[in-house]
């Protein structure tokens, strides 16, 4: 692959696979390789943010949810499933959670005698507010060796592989 050490650990990697393969084009795998071990220990990074509020990150993704939704911080348990790619079993364990520690409440839906809703309580609000805060502040330390133009550069160029990925 090049003439130069590794630099990190998806080098090396690149690297072996080159001695080996040489008939191989590494680059998607440098590339990936680099996606998921950020999104690895950013994910635990979060997880460890977010912990200090007694919350996991599937617990936040939830009452985030609620919170970004707008005033009245209400949507269904079916809204919620479909926006956070959850089975309505996963779903269910994450609100009965919630709603005893006081985060949301459930309660029948005017509209449809068989729904629910699902709504951020005050101190959900005051929480998710206070969270999210602390969440961004580890993703900010995290891109500190970026300039806002690499930043924006970085966000256009990951939107486009994300655009073309299945």
């Amino acid at each position: 692959m090049t003439d130069k050490a590794p630099v990190d650990a998806v080098d090396a990697i690149a690297d072996q696979w080159f001695a080996v393969r040489p008939d191989l084009d590494t680059a998607p795998m440098a590339v990936f390789g680099r996606i998921y071990r950020i999104s690895k220990a950013m994910g635990d990074a979060m997880e460890k943010a977010y912990a200090r509020y007694g919350i996991s990150r599937g617990e936040f993704d939830v009452v985030a949810t609620l919170r970004r939704s707008g005033s009245p911080y209400t949507l269904s348990p079916r809204q919620l499933s479909a926006t956070l790619m959850l089975t309505t079993g996963g779903m269910t364990g994450r609100l009965d959670k919630l709603e005893k520690a006081g985060l949301l409440r459930r309660s029948p839906d005017p509209d449809d005698r068989r729904g629910l809703r699902v709504t951020i309580t005050d101190r959900g609000l005051a929480l998710i507010d206070e969270a999210v805060a602390a969440g961004l502040e580890v993703q900010r330390e995290a891109l500190t060796g970026l300039d806002e133009a690499e930043i924006a550069t970085l966000t256009g160029l990951l939107r486009k592989v994300m655009a073309g990925t299945p």
